[in-house]
């Protein structure tokens, strides 16, 4: 009984310096941060890793305690940022995911949309038209518990924020892909329903 409240502490404070790690640093790897923590703390055992949602959990803790006065500022000004972005790319059906949508972004964080087009290239066409620079990378998603998908991806900066524009096919709209968080489907939410969260506030 006592190895185990040992082990639910020691699993707290690794997800507790996790997620001090990802606000004091600016790291939004789960992965990352909780190796971070665990370095820190000496302890090597993967056993007692906490999830990605409890540093998630940890994490919404700890800004509620040291930036409760700045967070929910820099969060609303995300999402207005966000809704900006998606009204913008309108035609290509944006969602925004992520931290912005969860509530758990701050200053450090990025937005990130959803965009759904017939081919990758008319987001880069878009944007070429637009004259808005960009760089083009692929981040790796998981649509189910096996399968990793290569999805292209547009960056940017916008008023100071990073936004990364996710380019699904027009059918992925219908399929969300499992969120590193709880190893669900990704929430994601239209323009509609941001513009709500916006005027909300």
């Amino acid at each position: 009984m006592r190895a185990k409240k040992n082990q639910d502490q020691l699993r707290q404070r690794i997800a507790n310096l996790a997620a001090q790690n990802m606000l004091e640093s600016g790291i939004r790897d789960f992965q990352l941060a909780k190796r971070k923590a665990a370095v820190q703390l000496h302890i090597s055992e993967n056993s007692i890793m906490p999830s990605n949602q409890e540093i998630e959990q940890a994490l919404i803790e700890y800004q509620g305690l040291f930036h409760g006065q700045t967070q929910p500022q820099e969060l609303q000004q995300l999402r207005q940022t966000a809704l900006q972005a998606m009204q913008f790319f309108r035609v290509f059906k944006p969602r925004l995911a992520g931290d912005v949508l969860s509530g758990s972004a701050d200053k450090n964080s990025r937005v990130e949309l959803h965009l759904f087009a017939d081919y990758p290239e008319q987001v880069g066409i878009f944007l070429m038209d637009e004259e808005m620079p960009y760089e083009e990378k692929s981040r790796r998603l998981r649509f189910n518990q096996d399968s990793y998908i290569e999805m292209p991806v547009f960056t940017f900066v916008a008023d100071d924020t990073p936004i990364e524009l996710v380019v699904f096919p027009l059918d992925g709209i219908r399929q969300a892909p499992i969120s590193p968080v709880d190893g669900k489907p990704m929430q994601r939410a239209d323009v509609k329903a941001v513009e709500l969260m916006v005027e909300s506030r």
